[in-house]
């Protein structure tokens, strides 16, 4: 426990989450997506396409999938773009993450479980974003283009993981239809749509929320932890219920629902006589910074 909290700054549940993740998501790549020859798009996308490359030119037959060993040599430099810009623990924890599931895409079997590539692609695709979604409410990621989209959600506040993926994976099945047929390249689109709206779904770093608070006590303590704890800002103002006339304060702030979910539980512990308010996946334009 040390070790994680020296290194990573994780607690035991977060590392549970990472290797579930994982699991779900590798499991999901090697017997959904590759046994019918399909391609997961992003950086692991390009590591397949590579991997399809290699394997077609110089005619050989193995009896494991050597993408994932691509795709972590290709995360290199994006690590060093994680840990300048998204910061040292999460540089940690996607290695860790992107790892593991170099290991498991190499031991994994990559055999069919069903027939209809339909079906393949859907369950296929719901499994990765969900696998992936797990890891990213973790505070790491599956590496690749998980890390580009961050950055770019942290920049504009428009973006998200899910949809910047989804503008990079169309590239790679363009050049994968053109290479190994239309069929190849629809299902591939069908596959990374449905992973990406779970990934979006999933991420709760990545969806805006406001909260409006109302309490009958004085909300010090819990502005201070709005403050300093969630590094929000808020606003607030004194008022009177309209059905006593009692003194009432009120609270409003903007914050994503994994700092709504943390806000919740701290109200909750503290026993205060109040209420929230919550609107969960909203816009917000402007200065608000969305923090992974």
């Amino acid at each position: 426990m040390n070790i994680l909290k020296r290194t990573f700054n994780w607690e035991l549940k977060d590392l549970i989450k990472v290797i579930i993740g994982s699991i779900l998501f590798c499991t999901a790549i090697n017997l959904f997506i590759v046994p019918n020859n399909l391609y997961t798009g992003g950086i692991l996308g390009i590591a397949q396409l590579t991997r399809s490359f290699i394997l077609d030119i110089f005619k050989i037959k193995l009896k494991f999938d050597f993408s994932g060993i691509i795709y972590f040599i290709i995360n290199i430099p994006l690590f060093v773009i994680a840990y300048k810009i998204l910061g040292k623990n999460f540089f940690f924890r996607t290695i860790f993450a992107v790892t593991l599931q170099t290991v498991l895409l190499s031991v994994i079997p990559t055999k069919p479980l069903l027939n209809d590539l339909l079906t393949n692609v859907i369950i296929g695709g719901l499994i990765c974003g969900i696998g992936a979604g797990i890891i990213l409410t973790s505070g790491a990621s599956t590496g690749g283009t998980d890390i580009v989209g961050l950055v770019l959600s942290k920049k504009n506040s428009n973006f998200s993981v899910g949809k910047h993926a989804l503008a990079i994976n169309l590239i790679i099945y363009i050049i994968a239809g053109i290479r190994y047929g239309i069929e190849t390249m629809i299902y591939s689109i069908i596959y990374s749509c449905v992973d990406s709206l779970m990934i979006d779904k999933m991420h709760e770093q990545n969806i805006c929320s406001t909260a409006l608070i109302l309490s009958k006590e004085n909300p010090k303590e819990l502005n201070n932890y709005i403050k300093n704890e969630l590094n929000r800002g808020f606003t607030y103002w004194d008022a009177k219920g309209g059905y006593d006339d009692s003194k009432t304060y009120i609270i409003y702030t903007a914050l994503t629902k994994y700092e709504l979910l943390k806000l919740e539980r701290h109200m909750k512990k503290t026993n205060m006589n109040s209420f929230i308010i919550e609107s969960e996946g909203i816009g917000i334009k402007g200065d608000f910074e969305k923090k992974f």
